[in-house]
């Protein structure tokens, strides 16, 4: 079957989008000016990112989109802002060891960069999280290049659609089809009339957060107990904590600072991980709307749970060897922050660390691989399965059990007292088995791939982490690509892959795979 699409129409939306994409590397221009590093990467990324924007925006002076018009471009500007994230990363390491940078060695280092760049683009655009910087640090790479890589995960952590959908009137025609599309979770919550209203207010509640979020961070460095915390260090996590991103212009993420900066960080991990239109109801003063929200109760749940098992193991492990959990003094409060900080960064796929939880026993690293696979809320910036959908799917499979020894009972699935639609059901079946058999075939290929550069060969464990990590926009995996780990050592054919999936895993695999099966014919 051929699908039928107006490419001209997708492609004047998808140069809107790009030209005011462009203009967020406005920020990093203005630190690369206050620091005196790579200004010239800066202004030279615009005009190129804004040249292609205003090229492709001319090809329909009035585009029309249409449902299918509207899968394209979600699942294309994601693409594209991938694209032009890396435009930086390439320029600021022309010339120069960067292990993101340009290099024209020779073709195969030429290839390696282009590859390395887009993998570090595509995993902050879609708050993965995960990197091949190799060495991070702003004695090695600039102020500019590190703020613009947490901001790249802000820009994506609520949607480069939703923003745009907020802020410019011809995508706003169109913006409940692009919203559905790009929206994270099986349903979308209208909030308001007007779908540009309820994504400036989505927009608004998320920005609200984040400076929330920096300001705690630089408020905590102001009253003396977290001398790291700087104001460039507490806007570039609040970039990237509000996202569930993971990024940090620290190598050793947030184990880097203080106990009280990891406390402060943990309730925004968990508040991220939150259908944010819970909080639109919550300043309309309806509380209780989400103490009734069963996915809210059962996410809240899981999380206490997990933290508890996790806290024991950890607390286990170091009343029984000091070595796991280092010095004795202080153990319960050190297991309980670190199972509290893992648990809320890995369950929302965070990706932040304050330990090597690869060092963890495979009792706490199961846990944690659990954690993974559990996700965040629908509507929340957190990536995974999400809670909502395994709710759909154990009652489904109870509804199954039952109507299987009473074949003549009728029992309709229900969540929250409302009955689920069966086309609702089916698409969170197709979506969820389409995740685990994604994330299988994706293992085996990268274990399969001889082509691998780490210092030590590649576990089973290792390689299907990978996949999973870069599936559900998680960040770090096990072993080797731990918290402290990195991504670089694999094959470029690996690392393309991991594109791939980060892509498809943040537009929830569904809309790509369509474009793919249908096929696009252009009228």
């Amino acid at each position: 079957m051929v699908w039928r699409v107006d490419l001209r129409a997708t492609g004047s939306m998808l140069g809107t989008v790009v030209t005011y994409f462009s203009l967020t590397m406005l920020v990093p221009l203005v630190v690369a000016i206050v620091y005196g590093e790579d200004v010239w990467v800066f202004a030279v990324s615009i005009v190129i990112a804004a040249g292609i924007g205003l090229a492709l925006d001319r090809l329909d002076p009035d585009p029309d989109l249409g449902p299918k018009e509207a899968l394209l471009l979600v699942s294309l500007a994601w693409l594209a802002a991938a694209v032009i994230g890396a435009i930086p990363y390439l320029l600021a390491g022309y010339g120069t060891e960067s292990t993101v940078g340009l290099s024209l060695a020779s073709p195969d280092a030429f290839l390696e960069s282009i590859v390395n760049a887009l993998f570090e683009s595509t995993s902050g655009v879609t708050t993965t999280g995960a990197t091949v910087l190799g060495e991070i640090s702003t004695d090695r790479h600039s102020h500019a290049i590190m703020m613009w890589r947490q901001l790249t995960q802000w820009l994506g952590g609520m949607g480069i659609i939703v923003l745009m959908i907020a802020i410019l009137p011809e995508i706003a025609v169109n913006g409940a089809q692009l919203m559905r599309s790009e929206a994270p979770g099986p349903e979308l919550q209208k909030l308001t009339p007007k779908i540009a209203e309820t994504a400036r207010a989505l927009w608004l509640i998320y920005f609200g957060f984040t400076v929330l979020c920096a300001a705690s961070l630089y408020g905590l460095h102001l009253a003396g107990y977290a001398p790291e915390m700087n104001l460039y260090n507490a806007i570039a996590h609040g970039f990237s904590t509000l996202p569930t991103g993971g990024f940090s212009p620290q190598a050793q993420s947030i184990a880097y600072f203080s106990a009280a900066v990891q406390w402060v960080i943990i309730p925004f991990m968990v508040i991220a991980g939150v259908n944010f239109a819970l909080f639109w109801h919550v300043l309309r003063g309806e509380a209780e709307a989400m103490a009734q929200n069963r996915e809210f109760r059962t996410y809240a749940g899981a999380i206490a749970v997990l933290i508890a098992v996790l806290f024991a193991i950890l607390y286990r492990g170091a009343t029984m060897d000091p070595a796991i959990g280092g010095a004795t003094q202080g153990m319960t409060e050190r297991s309980l922050r670190q199972a509290a900080f893992q648990i809320g960064s890995l369950m929302n796929s965070t990706g932040y660390a304050n330990a090597n939880f690869a060092q963890w026993d495979a009792n706490a690293q199961a846990i944690l691989l659990f954690a993974m696979f559990v996700g965040g809320s629908a509507g929340s910036t957190g990536g995974g399965i999400k809670v909502i959908r395994w709710l759909v799917v154990m009652k489904a499979i109870r509804r199954e059990l039952h109507t299987t020894a009473h074949p003549n009972r009728v029992q309709p699935v229900r969540l929250g007292g409302r009955v689920v639609d069966e086309d609702a059901i089916r698409g969170i079946v197709v979506f969820t088995l389409l995740y685990i058999v994604l994330f299988a075939v994706a293992g085996v290929f990268i274990m399969l791939d001889p082509n691998h550069g780490f210092p030590q060969e590649l576990t089973v464990l290792e390689g299907f982490s990978a996949s999973l990590a870069t599936l559900g926009n998680i960040g770090p995996g096990f072993g080797q690509l731990g918290p402290f780990g990195s991504y670089l050592h694999f094959s470029k054919a690996s690392k393309l892959l991991m594109v791939f999936l980060m892509w498809i895993g943040r537009l929830e695999i569904v809309p790509v795979l369509a474009l793919f099966v249908a096929g696009l014919e252009g009228d």
